[in-house]
């Protein structure tokens, strides 16, 4: 890839991403808390300044490109002034390549489980209610927002539609009345058995796996990954017994049958959207983790 055509899309990406997060940035800079959108970089730890950074991805050479040196992951033409570079799985790992290797591994495991189960459409996005569920306001994780519903109905609605949680990171924060309703106990060990598509904390976490592996993953795949997993947390929290149609976020009342319709009809949409973002990421994963990766071709 030319000068010329790498530092278009990299000026076009920065541009893309200014827009899309110049709400939190401001937000960021005056302290005022959000909790949709805060979610995205507290919980994943991946900073606005990490998704403005390009990188086109494996297999892609950015020619006359010095800007890249001493960026880990990458590799360049050595004795040029002006240098090329590209993503090398090698360089991804070197210096801890044994710990690397194995949590990429570890990850292609989970997507691979992953896909092997059909999507779950019956947990109507309950995890947010289970994490209040016996509390008051008082005592709730977004106490700056108000409840939509009181502590009665959230209790009723849980105790009759029940619990059908699937991810652990979603599950260890429910109050421990909740946790005993859940069918099974969900622990960071047996991910691998009951993590399945439809969950939204599955397809959020498609943005974690993306991010984790780049530069090996180009910032195209990352930013349509984050641009998924800010939908899917938008119905997260438009489920949940919070208020926010103060911050423009219209209810999805999932305590009636109305509701819970809608619900599934925009999680069976997110979770089409994340087949293919998360066979792109089995796909950089499986070239990174391919015998001889670090001779990968590249153009």
């Amino acid at each position: 890839m030319s000068r010329v055509e790498w530092q278009e899309l990299q000026q076009r990406h920065r541009e893309t991403v200014d827009a899309m997060l110049a709400d939190h940035v401001r937000r960021a800079r005056a302290g005022l808390p959000h909790p949709v959108e805060d979610f995205l970089f507290r919980y994943y730890s991946i900073r606005p300044g990490h998704l403005r950074r390009w990188h086109p991805g494996l297999g892609v050479t950015v020619e006359d490109s010095p800007e890249f040196a001493g960026r880990r992951g990458y590799r360049s033409t050595l004795g040029r002034d002006r240098p090329d570079h590209w993503a090398d799985p090698a360089a991804f790992v070197s210096g801890d390549f044994a710990g690397r290797h194995t949590h990429l591994s570890s990850v292609r495991e989970r997507l691979r489980a992953i896909d092997s189960r059909a999507p779950a459409m019956n947990c109507f996005g309950l995890h947010e209610w289970a994490m209040v569920y016996g509390l008051d306001q008082s005592q709730v994780r977004h106490s700056g927002q108000p409840l939509r519903v009181g502590t009665a109905t959230i209790r009723q609605t849980v105790d009759a539609l029940g619990l059908r949680c699937s991810h652990f990171d979603a599950y260890r924060f429910f109050t421990a009345s909740a946790a005993e309703l859940n069918p099974v106990t969900l622990t960071s060990g047996n991910r691998n058995t009951y993590e399945q598509p439809g969950c939204l904390h599955n397809t959020m976490d498609l943005y974690r796996w993306a991010a984790e592996l780049q530069p090996l993953s180009g910032s195209n795949l990352v930013l349509r990954c984050f641009q998924l997993a800010r939908d899917a947390r938008t119905l997260d929290m438009r489920a949940s017994p919070y208020d926010l149609t103060d911050l423009g976020y219209q209810p999805i009342a999932v305590e009636t049958a109305a509701g819970r319709r809608a619900y599934v009809a925009e999680q069976r949409s997110l979770a089409d959207r994340g087949v293919m973002l998360r066979a792109e990421i089995s796909d950089v994963l499986d070239r990174a983790l391919a015998p001889g990766s670090d001779h990968l071709q590249h153009n």
